[in-house]
């Protein structure tokens, strides 16, 4: 390595800084490994098969079959702007970028007007990259409308929301809408890898120790621009401190965030994953959020977190307040369309709806004490009166005959036998007293009493 890196001009040494690695690239790191062409770029692809609209714009095909505008909806670091300049350099186009928080209807059509004179004068097509267009109101995306009906400019339009809420519908009509995932581990893997060594980037001036890295992509959360920026903060505060190895500890240091320790294969994903259900159905709604919190903070996917929420709902509360079933599902919904940071709004307030509530599990344990009666050959054949009428012979064999209409009864409830002979008189819902859950206590016994009235069944 170049010796005049380590010292200025005596013996003493000095730090070395990543500007000395990269005198002539003042860019953040992220910026600098922004890929040139589609080749370069890593993940995404089903967005980038062969045919595809991303593929057609980039390939220069026909303009005639050519998409005019894509909508380019994911998570944030997914790629989106990345792609967006990736089709702005195939075939000479010009670039405009605006954002939705600070362009105005009266800068889109500055920008459409030069577009549309670049293109009458020197036949020069325009890129115009949208960033976060859900922010954009109705009028300024009617005002996107003519240039993109005309082809006046290629729309390329980012969102991390879900554009069918919130982009209006005369825009979606004209565009291709293409969903973007988060990166895989090795998709990730590969972009730090080739952050460290090209010349582009940190040009192998620090290594990256595996701890390092296992804490830098859960920091990271799939967000390839936020991976990119910790690592290049880490690797200053290594050259600063005289090492060009980047440890846990360094990392730690430079994003001011604790590597939280957490393996999502391993135990610590289970041993977390546990504590954190356990405590929603103790009613520590205290310790249930700490567990939420690491999860999060360890780049969990919040899929996962908010299906285990719903089954909580179900499993820990149950009949006894039905409506935790509706906010954890609601909240599952919240996530797919939010994504993070946005989603652990949604996720807390199930957390706590669910920790706080009263609890029963008398309904999925009824179920499975009826499956354990089917797994075990019980429940003889329907009753006569119950099975299907609807076909030619089949009052003959006595099916349907003797069937009472429940809705033709005063209270809805009619006394008839409804389960096989051999399991008349079972209960396998046994209500708690806990919340709702009481008043079904009550419903219940009151039903049984009257269903069973003339079958004479005692329960069991």
């Amino acid at each position: 390595m170049d010796e005049d890196l380590f010292s200025l001009s005596g013996d003493a040494p000095a730090p070395r800084t990543l500007s000395d690695r990269n005198r002539d690239h003042r860019a953040p790191l992220a910026v600098r490994m922004r890929p040139r062409s589609l080749d370069e770029v890593v993940g995404q692809h089903s967005a980038l098969e062969a045919g595809s609209p991303l593929r057609r714009l980039v390939s220069g095909d026909d303009s005639r079959t050519a998409p005019a505008s894509v909508i380019l909806w994911g998570p944030p670091g997914t790629g989106k702007t990345t792609l967006a300049y990736v089709v702005a350099q195939s075939g000479d186009r010009e670039f405009v970028e605006i954002s939705a928080v600070l362009a105005g209807v009266k800068d889109i059509r500055e920008v459409v007007d030069q577009a549309r004179s670049r293109l009458r004068t020197v036949g020069r097509e325009t890129v115009l990259f949208v960033d976060e267009v859900h922010r954009f109101s109705k009028s300024q995306q009617d005002a996107l409308l003519p240039s993109v009906e005309n082809r006046w400019v290629t729309l390329v339009a980012a969102t991390t929301e879900n554009p069918y809420f919130s982009v209006i519908s005369p825009l979606l009509s004209r565009s291709i809408v293409l969903t973007l995932e988060s990166l895989e581990r090795a998709d990730l893997d590969r972009l730090v890898d080739r952050a460290l060594v090209e010349e582009r980037g940190l040009d192998g001036a620090v290594t990256l120790t595996e701890d390092a890295r296992e804490a830098l992509l859960r920091l990271g959360g799939g967000d390839a621009r936020k991976i990119l920026t910790s690592l290049e903060a880490a690797a200053a505060a290594a050259l600063m401190r005289g090492t060009s190895e980047v440890d846990a500890a360094v990392l730690s240091q430079a994003v001011n965030r604790a590597a939280v320790r957490y393996d999502r294969a391993g135990d610590q994903h289970y041993d977390v994953t546990s504590a954190f259900i356990k405590s929603m159905r103790g009613s520590d709604v205290d310790a249930a959020l700490h567990y939420l919190a690491r999860m999060i903070e360890a780049g969990e996917d919040p899929r996962f977190i908010a299906r285990r929420v719903v089954i909580a709902a179900g499993e820990e509360v149950g009949m006894a307040d039905p409506a935790a079933l509706q906010v954890a599902v609601a909240a599952m919904q919240a996530v797919q369309m939010l994504g993070m940071p946005e989603g652990r709004i949604p996720l807390a307030q199930a957390v706590v709806h669910i920790a706080t509530a009263p609890k029963s599990n008398a309904s999925y344990r009824a179920l499975d004490a009826a499956l354990a009666d089917v797994r075990a050959g019980k429940g003889q054949g329907v009753p006569a009166h119950l099975r299907d009428a609807h076909y030619a012979g089949a009052s003959a064999l006595g099916h349907g005959t003797d069937y009472l209409y429940a809705h033709d009864a005063p209270h809805g409830v009619v006394a008839q036998q409804y389960p096989p002979d051999d399991l008349v008189g079972v209960d396998y819902y046994r209500p708690t007293t806990h919340g709702h859950e009481e008043t079904a206590s009550r419903r219940v016994e009151a039903l049984r009493r009257i269903l069973r009235s003339g079958d004479g069944g005692t329960g069991r």
